[in-house]
C-alpha cells in the first residue's frame, strides 16, 4: 500500500494517521518547513488536512507532484470568492454576496443585503477570526486592508446549521454519512449531534448538491458542507476540502471514520456508505485542560491533540454514541459539572436536539 503525505501536522493530520495504522497505510503529517529529501514523497499520495499554504521548499517540492490528489482545487475553494462563483456557477443556493471593494459601496451594500452584512476575509479567517457582523452603523470597525480582500454576504435568519460530510471516489461514485446538526457560538464549533436517519428532504437536497461540487471539480476524499436551514431549505454557508471538525463523531459513531474514509477514497480502496446505527453527539474541548473525570462515563470517548492549552484553541474532542438517546442524554448532564462553566450551554443544545 503507497504511503500518504499530509500537508499539515494538527490534528486532522494526527487521526489521519491514527486511521491508517489498522489498515497497514503509514500516514505521514508533515510541517510546511519539514526538508522535502526527509520524506518517502516520490512514493507517496499526497494530501493536505489545510487548504492554503506559504510557499516553503516542501509546498514548492509538492507543487508539480502527481499524487496530490486535489492540488489544483485547494486554492479555488480557500478563497472564498472563488468559492462563491463556482456555488453560483452551479446554481446552488447560497447567502446572497458580493465583493466589497471599497468603503463607498456600504450604501449599495444595505440596500442590496439588507441591515445585517457578515463581512469575511476571502482567505484565512476561521473559529470566528476574520469575520465581522455589521450594521450600518457600525463600518468604520473593519479594518481598512479588508476592502479587496472580503466578501460581504446577507446575514440570514437561519433555524438551524447543519453539515454534510461526504467522500468521492476516483471513479466518480459518492457516500454519505447522515447530515449533522451543529452549534457555534462565537464562529466556532462548540457541539455536533447525529442521528442514523435524518430528515429526508434535507438529506437529498445536501447530498444532491454536495455531489454537484464534487463532480464537477472531480473532486477525490472527504468534503464537508456547512449550511443553514431556512424555510425554503438548505442555504449553503462554507465548504471545506478535508475532513471536518463537524464529523468527528465519526470516528465512534459510524462504521467507517470520516479520516479512513479519505484515505480509502484517495488509495483507491473499496468505498462502501459507512453505517450509521446510533445517534451520536461530539462536544469540542476548547482552551480546557485534560480531565481524566470524563473516563468514569462509559459513553465518552476522549480524543486529546496534545497540544498546548490556550484560550479559544481547539485541544480535543468527546465523542458519545448510544442506541438509547436518554443514555446519550444522561451522559451529557454528567458532563456538565466536570467542564467549564461556558459549556452548560451547548450540552444544554444537545440534550435538547436529542429529545426532539
Amino acid at each position: 500500500m503507497k504511503p500518504v503525505c499530509v500537508l499539515g501536522n494538527g490534528q486532522l493530520g494526527r487521526m489521519l494517521r491514527q486511521a491508517g495504522e489498522p489498515l497497514g497505510i503509514a500516514v505521514y503529517p508533515v510541517g510546511l518547513d519539514a526538508e522535502p529529501e526527509a520524506l518517502p514523497i516520490q512514493q507517496s499520495v499526497i494530501t493536505a488536512e489545510i487548504e492554503r499554504w506559504p510557499e516553503t521548499a516542501l509546498t514548492r517540492e509538492l507543487a508539480n507532484h502527481t499524487a496530490f490528489v486535489n492540488r489544483d482545487i485547494f486554492p479555488r475553494l480557500a478563497d472564498r470568492l472563488t468559492q462563491k462563483q463556482l456555488l453560483d456557477q452551479l446554481g446552488l443556493a447560497t447567502a446572497p454576496w458580493q465583493l466589497l471593494a471599497e468603503t463607498a459601496e456600504w450604501p449599495q451594500v444595505f440596500a442590496t443585503l439588507g441591515e445585517l452584512a457578515i463581512v469575511k476575509r476571502r482567505t484565512g479567517g476561521y473559529d470566528g477570526r476574520g469575520q465581522w457582523r455589521l450594521r450600518a452603523n457600525e463600518t468604520s470597525a473593519l479594518p481598512a486592508d479588508c476592502y479587496g480582500e472580503c466578501i460581504v454576504e446577507q446575514g440570514i435568519n437561519f433555524s438551524g446549521e447543519v453539515s454534510l460530510v461526504g467522500a468521492r471516489a476516483h471513479d466518480g461514485s459518492t457516500v454519505f454519512y447522515p447530515l449533522t446538526h451543529n452549534l457555534h457560538q462565537d464562529g466556532i464549533l462548540r457541539t455536533s449531534v447525529a442521528f442514523p436517519t435524518p430528515d429526508a428532504a434535507q438529506q437529498q437536497q445536501a447530498e444532491a448538491m454536495l455531489s454537484a461540487i464534487m463532480h464537477e471539480l472531480k473532486y477525490v476524499g472527504v468534503m464537508a458542507m456547512e449550511c443553514f436551514v431556512v424555510p425554503e431549505g438548505l442555504l449553503i454557508n462554507e465548504l471545506a476540502p478535508r475532513v471536518h471538525n463537524s464529523g468527528h463523531w465519526t470516528q465512534n459513531g459510524a462504521s467507517i471514520s470520516q479520516f479512513e474514509l479519505h484515505l480509502r477514497a484517495i488509495l483507491d480502496l473499496p468505498l462502501p456508505r459507512p453505517v450509521v446505527s446510533t445517534p451520536s453527539v461530539m462536544v469540542n474541548l476548547i482552551g480546557t485542560a485534560v480531565n481524566q473525570a470524563w473516563l468514569n462515563q462509559p459513553l465518552v470517548h476522549l480524543h486529546w491533540y496534545e497540544k498546548e492549552v490556550r484560550p479559544g484553541r481547539k485541544v480535543g474532542h468527546l465523542n458519545l454514541s448510544d442506541v438509547s438517546q436518554p443514555a446519550l442524554q444522561a451522559a451529557l448532564n454528567a458532563l456538565v459539572p466536570q467542564l467549564p462553566e461556558e459549556y452548560a450551554s451547548g450540552i444544554a443544545w444537545a440534550v435538547a436536539k436529542l429529545g426532539t
